[in-house]
């Protein structure tokens, strides 16, 4: 099992950053892959970014594509991501999460079995 923490939310204008940090332990060896996803309330958790832990391989939502970037740091077993040209609809709790089997694609929940506690990132207007 994989436990994660992220850290990095907050309060931010429209326009500005931020960078979320989600680091792993437990057996992050294990890992396949890293993602963030996103939740506002009434709404169902929406698919945000997803890296290969091995090669770098990254997707994108087509909503935060050219304005996040997601990257990792494997000797800390941590993963980034990095907010640019952050807008009011970005506003969420942000969750990362860790898959440790392989799939053609990460952006869906299933093929995640650990999730982080969650960060919020509001962006006002």
């Amino acid at each position: 099992q994989v436990q994660l923490v992220e850290s990095g939310g907050g309060l931010v204008q429209a326009g500005g950053s931020l960078r979320l940090s989600c680091a792993a332990s437990g057996r992050p060896f294990s890992m396949f892959a890293m993602g963030w996803f996103r939740q506002s309330p009434g709404k169902e958790r929406e698919f945000v970014a997803a890296i290969r832990w091995s090669g770098g391989l990254t997707f994108y939502a087509d909503s935060v594509k050219g304005r996040f970037t997601i990257s990792t740091d494997n000797a800390k077993n941590t993963v980034y991501l990095q907010m640019n040209s952050l807008k009011p609809e970005d506003t969420a709790a942000y969750y990362c999460a860790a898959s440790t089997s392989y799939s053609s694609s990460y952006d869906s929940p299933l093929p995640y079995g650990s999730w982080g506690q969650g960060t919020q990132v509001t962006v006002s207007s």
